[in-house]
């Protein structure tokens, strides 16, 4: 089985991720995977290379998130350029873990994608699990996590699906308002409504 983990951001989601590995669920990280792929040398990075010039890469051969990041900002078209490279690379990594994962015998595999909702891949997975959080908690954990201010804090928050729609396309949802404690309690009633025992 494999399992979408996902949620919006200040949710808690990583939190989760956290206590579904220490339970001993392998876990594909989308955001950790997006780093991979663009490392020194690798195809990504000299597709990127091409497409924004030698300004794109730093002297240690890494990219330069902030030029890049420059240049699609007020450029709709570059940005999706950039996605076409980028997004592809993402997929195939971790289709690639996914197979190690399985050939290894695990029978279950967490897939953690923050934007699974936003970028459609909930063909990925079989069962999708939403992190959510109320409008207040949310707002509050981003603005003291992030040094935000609240208008700034409630336009990242709003770059996103709302919380309610990716709860509608949820498969469980653990609402993370309360103790530690208490959304581990709701995560292990979930993993047993599953089907699922501890991995290690």
């Amino acid at each position: 089985m494999i399992i979408g983990l996902t949620g919006s951001i200040a949710s808690g989601k990583s939190t989760v991720s956290k206590m579904l590995e220490e339970l001993g669920y392998p876990i594909i990280d989308a955001d950790l995977v997006a780093r991979q792929v663009v490392e020194p040398g690798s195809e990504t990075l000299m597709e990127i290379e091409a497409l924004f010039g030698p300004e794109a890469i730093r002297d240690d051969g890494t990219m330069d998130r902030e030029k890049v990041g420059a240049l699609i900002f007020s450029d709709p078209a570059k940005r999706k350029q950039l996605n076409d490279i980028i997004h592809p690379a993402i997929r195939t990594e971790m289709l690639r873990q996914k197979s190690v994962f399985m050939e290894d015998g695990h029978r279950t595999i967490v897939m953690d994608i923050p934007l699974l909702f936003e970028s459609k891949l909930q063909h990925f997975v079989d069962k999708v699990l939403v992190v959510s959080v109320s409008e207040e908690n949310q707002l509050a954990r981003l603005m003291e996590r992030n040094g935000l201010n609240e208008k700034d804090a409630r336009a990242r928050i709003s770059s996103q699906l709302p919380m309610s729609v990716k709860e509608e396309g949820a498969d469980a949802v653990i609402y993370n308002n309360g103790t530690i404690e208490e959304t581990a309690r709701q995560l292990e009633r979930i993993l047993e409504q599953w089907g699922e025992s501890s991995q290690s």
